[in-house]
């Protein structure tokens, strides 16, 4: 007896996506000033609305987060001779460069001219062709419920909340392919939690101006820094949801949640935007005025690198210094302090070096791959090291001038008892930035310097010690 046809769904079986909601969101991110077509497009039909993003949206299928229980479950059938066919509600345009890019569909059934197959319209086409109960059938949401009514088999892929239950509830599940994947676990790994360590430069105006004892302000800084904290979660989730085609062909970037499927474009753009209400509403009722004005240019500045600062060379690496320099800005402004030309001069500085240090990074990791065009979203080929090299260990060594002009300022002023023991930060911090480049040199610097210097010891060490030497100042 012949085997019956495998049917597949491609959104959320075969692929660990949502195809409309990806040509949506590449079209709002290439051409944010047509976002009002895509209502125009959706009031003539949804089969409308996907023929005109397939069409106007490049994809890079090969890329796509493909579902390897289902790939696994294509290959077992293929074996035994079994037809394997595509059956989506993904317009065809899409749906075939994915079928041939793939190799593994004998036929490809999808949304066409004014049919959007969805539903019922996939459960009757694919009981026209192979009859009742002539088909196997692998979907995983409540629209699959109608398909596998009619199936011979079903393999549910891991389904929504209540699919699986009412799947077994039509008594013909063969199989429930289930997710390792921990929903709590992707959100916190989305929310990027440990990236807040670098918002502990919200407390560097509250020890530079001796405030650090006093409860009241201590309070302040802290409020701070869980508001400043959701912002710039916020700001990750976006930036993810933005930059989710450039993840995806990273070596490492590629198994964040939202490039690699685990949570949906959808949730995304629900939660984001949550997040930065609670910052800014937070804000409002807690902090001093300018502190939410710091936040908002921060989270400007930050969507303008995610939309096309971050591809400007030298733009992006003076960005990304002036986005750490806008967290001690903040930090003051939540103290209702105006912050030093001296913090504001050795902030850029330091903070431009680490920006180099990550570009430096991410560049000799394209060069050890064999890469030699421009690097994917970015203004810089593998060639541009030796001067991103000497840009970032010159702009670092700048900073320590500053801290020493600073030091000299300062040595005339009540502001500090032995002023002249700050001089040992100066040896302090040469030994950092020099360390930091040979390390970033020899490979071992991870692609974000703060994160890696929270995790190294003798970092630990230095910057202990560097805080030593300013409380022994004072």
């Amino acid at each position: 007896m012949a085997e019956l046809p495998l049917v597949i769904d491609l959104d959320g079986t075969l692929l660990r996506a949502d195809m409309l909601h990806e040509a949506s969101l590449r079209f709002a991110k290439r051409s944010p000033w047509r976002v009002a077509s895509l209502f125009g497009w959706l009031a003539r039909g949804k089969a409308y609305l996907k023929e005109q993003l397939a069409r106007q949206t490049p994809f890079e299928v090969e890329h796509l987060p493909y579902n390897p229980q289902v790939i696994e479950l294509i290959a077992q059938h293929r074996s035994r001779g079994t037809p394997v066919v595509l059956a989506t509600a993904t317009h065809r345009l899409l749906a075939e460069k994915i079928a041939a890019h793939l190799q593994v569909f004998d036929r490809v059934f999808a949304t066409e001219h004014d049919c959007n197959l969805g539903a019922k319209a996939k459960r009757d086409l694919l009981v026209r062709e192979y009859g009742e109960k002539g088909f196997d059938y692998a979907g995983n949401a409540h629209a699959d419920l109608f398909v596998w009514a009619s199936a011979n088999r079903a393999y549910v892929v891991q389904p929504h909340s209540g699919v699986e239950r009412r799947a077994r509830a039509l008594g013909n599940v063969a199989r429930v392919f289930r997710s390792d994947d921990s929903p709590l676990k992707n959100w916190l790994k989305a929310l990027r939690l440990h990236q807040w360590l670098k918002n502990l430069l919200l407390f560097v105006p509250l020890f530079a101006a001796h405030l650090a004892d006093d409860p009241k302000q201590l309070t302040q800084v802290v409020v701070a820094f869980f508001l400043f904290g959701l912002c710039a979660s916020s700001v990750y989730i976006l930036n993810d949801l933005l930059d989710i085609d450039d993840d995806r062909r990273h070596p490492r970037k590629c198994t964040r949640p939202f490039a690699a499927g685990k949570l949906s474009i959808q949730a995304g753009l629900l939660v984001f935007p949550v997040l930065l209400a609670a910052a800014f509403v937070g804000a409002w009722l807690l902090l001093p005025p300018l502190f939410g004005v710091a936040m908002l240019a921060y989270y400007l500045l930050t969507l303008a690198y995610s939309l096309g600062l971050k591809r400007v060379m030298a733009v992006d690496v003076i960005t990304l210094g002036l986005l750490y320099t806008l967290r001690i800005i903040a930090g003051a402004f939540a103290l209702g302090l105006q912050p030093t030309f001296w913090m504001l001069a050795f902030s850029l500085f330091i903070f431009l070096s680490l920006a180099l240090i990550k570009r430096y990074a991410e560049l000799r990791e394209a060069r050890e791959l064999g890469k030699t065009g421009q690097a994917s979203g970015r203004g810089y080929f593998p060639a541009d090291l030796e001067m991103i090299s000497s840009i970032g260990t010159t702009s670092g060594y700048l900073s320590v001038l500053v801290l020493a002009l600073y030091i000299q300022e300062i040595s005339h002023t009540a502001l500090y008892r032995y002023p002249v023991i700050i001089w040992l930060a100066c040896p302090l911090l040469l030994f950092w930035v020099s360390r930091t480049w040979f390390l970033t040199h020899r490979g071992l610097m991870h692609d974000d310097p703060v994160v890696f210097a929270a995790k190294d010891r003798i970092s630990l060490i230095t910057g202990a010690l560097f805080a030593l030497v300013f409380w022994l100042a004072a």
